[in-house]
Parts: structure tokens; sequence; C-alpha cells
């Protein structure tokens, strides 16, 4: 499940929407066949939840980034306009997805155990167990890990890396793949600027400009619902981008 980073065993259980799954053991020397598998896997549940016309985001970030809380201020901000659904990747524990099903949208939690990130096959499992088509956007909450989640493709449309001023500003050039792997960073955490005066956010966005990257870069706080308007107008954009591309409606 994990062996290219070596955090977990072969055979250690995940637990998928509260199913136990015990995931096929490898060996550090057929990496290259794992990922192959993996991506494999990847481009069949993009397949799948393109055939619904939904948009797979993966959000990615150092844990207490606030993911968590982007998403429940995504959900108050949109939920008149868009149908969401969440995958929740976590260790252990499903706090994450109960904080999601307050607010009447279906959730489904993947513990890993000790794996530091999610995989295709984890996120094959859980999308059984969503109602595909009544979903506009999909969200993946990566486990949180500015590492490993960059490498395992999952079968996401977009990557959004969030960046909270209490990281500091030089996370970009000490994790420069992630930062590299990024469609979207959102900088988060942004009412507490006034009091963090080590970060700054011009400084963030030119570290991840030298990485060669073009991701566009937005500032906002899902506490205080500011900065959550280019946020949702980035989410109309993609989605109508995917529709206009894979020819697929919304679901009724």
């Amino acid at each position: 499940m994990c062996d290219s980073c070596g955090c977990a065993a072969g055979g250690t259980e995940v637990v998928i929407g509260g199913h136990r799954i015990v995931p096929q053991t490898g060996d550090a020397a057929v990496l290259t066949r794992l990922l192959a598998e993996n991506d494999a896997t990847a481009a069949h549940n993009r397949e799948h939840i393109e055939e619904h016309g939904v948009l797979a985001v993966n959000l990615m970030s150092s844990p207490g980034a606030g993911k968590t809380a982007l998403l429940e201020a995504t959900i108050e901000t949109l939920h008149r306009e868009f149908r969401f659904g969440v995958i929740e990747g976590d260790l252990e524990t499903e706090n994450d997805a109960e904080r999601i099903r307050r607010h009447h949208v279906p959730a489904v939690q993947i513990n890993t155990g000790t794996a530091c990130h999610l995989d295709a096959e984890m996120v094959h499992e859980a999308l059984h167990e969503l109602p595909l088509r009544k979903l506009d956007i999909l969200f993946i909450e990566n486990v949180g890990n500015l590492v490993c989640p960059a490498a395992f493709a999952l079968g996401q449309h977009r990557n959004v890396t969030l960046l909270s001023v209490t990281e500091g500003d030089d996370k970009p050039a000490k994790y420069p793949v992630m930062f590299r792997a990024s469609d979207l960073v959102l900088i988060t955490k942004a009412d507490l600027l006034p009091h963090m005066d080590d970060f700054d956010p011009a400084l963030a966005e030119a570290r991840i400009r030298q990485l060669a990257s073009a991701a566009p870069v937005l500032i906002l706080s899902a506490r205080r619902h500011t900065g959550m308007a280019p946020w949702a107008e980035w989410l109309r954009s993609e989605l109508s981008a995917l529709r206009a591309r894979v020819g697929t409606k919304a679901a009724a």
C-alpha cells in the first residue's frame, strides 16, 4: 500500500467507510510496478467520475492547515449552487467525515492506519459508497502530509495545496514536489496575518514561481469566510471546463 515511503507495513488494515480491507503486500524492489498499477487504477477512477460529469479535486496540505474548515466554508457558501461529496483521508477516527456530514453532504472516511497518503485503490473503494450521479464536485481530502500525497494519483482532475500562514512562507522551497504538483495554491488562515509578521504572502508566491509553477495563488480565511469568491469562481470555471471537455451535463 505504501511501500514507496515505508510509512505502512504490508498487510496493514485500511478502513474505508466502516469496511476493513487488508491490502496486498509489496516490496520496494517492485515500486515501479506498484506505481504503474496505481496510475492504472487512478485512470479508471477518473473515467468513472467523468461519466457523471463530476469534478474531482484533491486537497493536500500539512496537518492543521485547514482542509476540513475550507470544505465546511465552501459547502456553506456554495450549497445552493453545487452538490458536493467528500472522501476523507486520515490515519484514524471519523472526526472529519462527521464534520462534513453535519452539513448534509455525503462523506466517506478512509482510515489508512499508518499510511501517510491515500492511493487510487482506496479511492476506488470509497467511490462505490458515494452517489456520484447526484454530485457536481467531489473533494478528496488527502492525509495531512507535505511529501507523499503528491506522488500518488487518485483519479483527480486538479490538485489544490493549502499553505496556512502559521506554517511559514518557506514551505514551497522546502517541499517543492508538493507545490510543483499543485494546480492551485490556497494561502489559508489569512485572518491571522496581522499577528504573523514572519509570513509574507508575496514571498510565498515568489517561492512557488521559483519552482517554475504557474499555479494561481489565492488568499482566504475559511473561519471568517473572506476571500472565498475567487475560490468559488475557480471551482465554477474548472467544473464548466470539465463538462465542456467530456460532453457530460449535470445530473438531474
